[in-house]
């Protein structure tokens, strides 16, 4: 092993030669300069010393600013200062400035190589200490990764118990097959259109998953009867709640999602069971699930009537605004287009084995924008005023368009269609172009079918395509390329 280098600064040659004399016999290799700025190029050339042994006062720059130079560039060496002046003041700001140590001249070859030998140490000590802290962060950061990796592989454990739970509770009652997978989407999408966070989302869709699961307490007799159910039948039915609740409550994992659980038959007028909640008593995912629960059951064939349109369903919805639903939930399930519905509704059916409620392969993609203007209880309740602007020339129009490759003017709008990898991604960029639509009080026609969207954007109450126009049409572009739209 090569001895430890010493870098002795000092402008008196006597001295240079005095400590190297002193440190030679003892095992070191000292190397000398004659002045700071020596030792600064000494430095920069490349040399690494284990420890330096500066004079304070010297011609040309001092061994404080040598300090300061080593300190900023350099803290990993440690540096000890040596004086001719016996002051303590100077001796303790030395230290202070980030010195290990202060020798004062002329010092005995004993006190050198003392002070030499619990530099070094020191040096050596912060050194294994460096070594343990990385080696101990990249195994804090390994175990981390570990135990998440560990917590994921059990929620999807979980998961898949639960969704195999919920196919079950389809196969006991086939009148209403693919019910819990439909009115999770649903759920999920109107909780995206309301800005509400991810882990949020994902509570709503277990509770609305898993929501109808005290069913399977309820007796067959009662829940398979074909006809009209007696009072003392329907209280029984009615007991699903309850059990429900009550089987979910006591697993960690799904105590929020039991509340929903328990509450999904209240009404917001008070009138529902078991508890007759009424209002903000009711939790708000109970308040989104009912309305995705009715659009499901309006929308869905049933043994004592025929399914009915998205378009009669929210005219159903609307009628019982402020009586069964939310409002607020109502206000933004009315600006959600049929077409969401419709398209979630036939993806879900036709991937019906590869849907997962749990895993919500559509969370990352509807999630809201982080600059998304916030929500005011979550919810966005109306439309801003949209203010007056002036529509373009001809000349004007096309020079603009010129600039946006894809766009075209297609009977008085400005028009493009944008294509993407599945229908989930498009939904994710009509939520995402909404929310911005609103902060900028611009109202565009959205119209998605399966993956491709076409958008057209007019200013109605200026007669024609405005800069207003162009802006979106530039916003719709941004937020279609990182969803690979194109």
């Amino acid at each position: 092993m090569a001895p430890p280098t010493i870098l002795v600064v000092d402008d008196d040659i006597s001295v240079r030669t005095i400590v190297s004399a002193m440190l030679e016999p003892a095992g070191y290799e000292p190397v000398l300069a004659s002045s700071a700025e020596e030792a600064i190029a000494r430095l920069k050339d490349g040399l690494k010393p284990r420890l330096i042994l500066s004079d304070i006062v010297m011609t040309g720059m001092t061994g404080l600013a040598l300090l300061d130079h080593v300190r900023e560039r350099h803290a990993e060496i440690p540096i000890v200062m040596v004086s001719g002046v016996s002051d303590v003041a100077v001796a303790i700001g030395t230290l202070r400035n980030g010195a290990y140590d202060y020798l004062l001249k002329p010092f005995e070859r004993d006190q050198l190589l003392g002070t030499v030998l619990r530099a070094l140490e020191y040096r050596a000590l912060v050194e294994q200490n460096n070594v343990y802290r990385t080696h101990l962060e990249e195994l804090v950061a390994a175990r981390t990764e570990m135990l998440n990796s560990a917590i994921g592989d059990l929620e999807r454990s979980y998961d898949i118990t639960l969704e195999a739970l919920g196919d079950a509770l389809d196969l006991k009652d086939t009148e209403t097959e693919g019910h819990s997978r439909r009115v999770t989407a649903y759920t999920i999408a109107l909780a995206r259109a309301m800005q509400l966070p991810p882990q949020e989302i994902r509570t709503m869709a277990r509770g609305a998953f898993l929501h109808d699961v005290g069913k399977m307490a309820i007796p067959d007799a009662i829940l398979l009867k074909p006809g009209r159910l007696t009072k003392d039948e329907q209280d029984t039915m009615r007991e699903h709640c309850e059990r429900g609740y009550q089987m979910l409550r006591k697993i960690p994992y799904l105590r929020e999602a039991s509340e929903i659980v328990y509450s999904h038959q209240e009404h917001f007028n008070g009138s529902g069971y078991p508890r007759g909640l009424r209002g903000d008593e009711i939790p708000l995912g109970a308040r989104i699930f009912a309305v995705a629960d009715a659009l499901d059951a309006i929308t869905s064939d049933r043994p004592y009537r025929s399914a009915t349109s998205f378009a009669t369903a929210r005219k159903e919805i609307r009628k019982n605004t402020g009586t069964q639903f939310d409002p607020q939930v109502v206000d933004v399930f009315l600006q959600m287009p049929d077409r969401v519905w419709e398209d979630l509704r036939a993806e879900i059916q036709g991937e019906a084995q590869k849907f997962n409620p749990f895993s919500l392969g559509a969370v990352k993609h509807l999630l809201p924008r982080k600059d998304a203007r916030p929500a005011t209880d979550g919810i966005l309740k109306t439309m801003p005023v949209t203010k007056k602007s002036t529509a373009l020339d001809v000349e004007a129009l096309k020079r603009a368009i010129a600039k946006l490759p894809g766009w075209h003017v297609d009977r008085g709008t400005l028009t493009r269609t944008f294509s993407f990898p599945n229908f989930m991604e498009a939904l994710a960029f009509v939520q995402s172009l909404g929310v911005e639509a609103e902060q900028e009080q611009h109202h565009p026609d959205l119209d998605i079918r399966y993956s491709k969207v076409t958008v057209s954007l007019v200013t109605h109450d200026a007669g024609g395509i405005t800069a207003k126009d162009l802006a979106m049409a530039e916003t719709a572009d941004s937020l279609a390329t990182p969803l690979n739209g194109k």
